[in-house]
Parts: structure tokens; C-alpha cells; sequence
């Protein structure tokens, strides 16, 4: 490849590390044309997957000012540029991963901050944005109804207790 090529390629993965807020390093030997094409569409639609050279990755993402782990840039390596909700794109790897054991997840990048395989599979494993935010608000109108109750308890206790002493009245003067 000559250099105006290899300059080019450098500053469009630059360019994507800057963009993404994850990049997900796999190594995909063995996997045939369909399989990725497979995998692309696993990733959903908010995570490109692009096949990389190493020292251009490396390049790139010092350029980029991205703590990426170079050392795992061996083999055939591929990035998965997340712009979105990187658990989905963890999810769709891991999933993939599971059902194709060629896929191998090496590492990553979340916010700046380097990720390891065993960090994204834990954010695989993380509910998605979604249903953390409905059980945070659960949680938040739980709390609201315990102190609403509360404030109304000894309200209503007097009422039981006016209401008591009325009967009690009512059945001795009878």
C-alpha cells in the first residue's frame, strides 16, 4: 500500500475512535464472508464492524489519544466502532462469540478508558439502558408511596380512633 493510502486509513480509524464512545477489538480467523456479515447485523445498527491492519490500528489509535491495548493487535483483528449504546454491541459480540468460538473478543475501549475481554462481557451482561432507567423509576416511586404512607398513617389512625370511641359511645348509651 502506498503511503497517501496508509495516511488515509489512518486518520479514518482516527477519526472513528474519536466519534465512537467504544471500540471492541476481536480476532475473526476462521470466520467466513456470511459469518460476518452475520455478526454485522448482530451488532445492531448503532455499531460499525470494520476489518483493521494492526500498525495502522495502533497508529490511529495513538493519534486518537485512546487508551487501547496495542499488544492485543495480533492476527487477523477486526474493531467494532460503537456510536451508541455499547451493551448492545458487547451483547451482540458475546451472543456471536457463544455461537461461533472463531470470534475471539480481545479487548476494547469505553469513554477513553481500556477494557479488557472479561469487562466486556460484564457489560454484556449488564441490563440495557431501558430497563435500568424503568427499575430506577420504580425504585424512585417505591420510596414516594412509602413516604406518602407515612405521612397519612397517623391520620387515618386518629379517624380509627375517633371512629372507635364513637361506637363505644354510641353502644353504652343504647
Amino acid at each position: 500500500m502506498a503511503k497517501p493510502d496508509k495516511a488515509a486509513a489512518v486518520a479514518e480509524l482516527t477519526d472513528l475512535f474519536r466519534e465512537s464512545s467504544a471500540a471492541m477489538l476481536t480476532e475473526y480467523r476462521g470466520l467466513t464472508v456470511a459469518q460476518l456479515k452475520t455478526l454485522r447485523r448482530s451488532l445492531g445498527g448503532n455499531a460499525s464492524y470494520a476489518v483493521v491492519k494492526n500498525t495502522l490500528t495502533a497508529i490511529a489509535a495513538k493519534e486518537a489519544g485512546v487508551d487501547f491495548d496495542t499488544d492485543a493487535l495480533v492476527g487477523p483483528s477486526a474493531i467494532a466502532f460503537v456510536t451508541g449504546d455499547p451493551v448492545e454491541a458487547a451483547k451482540g459480540l458475546r451472543d456471536f462469540a457463544k455461537a461461533n468460538p472463531q470470534l475471539v473478543i480481545k479487548g476494547g475501549v469505553l469513554d477513553g478508558r481500556a477494557l479488557s475481554a472479561e469487562d466486556i462481557t460484564k457489560l454484556a451482561d449488564l441490563e440495557s439502558r431501558e430497563v435500568l432507567l424503568a427499575k430506577a423509576a420504580g425504585a424512585m416511586k417505591a420510596k414516594l408511596y412509602q413516604a406518602a404512607y407515612l405521612f397519612t398513617a397517623p391520620a387515618s389512625q386518629a379517624v380509627r380512633t375517633i371512629d372507635a370511641l364513637r361506637e363505644k359511645q354510641e353502644s353504652t348509651a343504647a
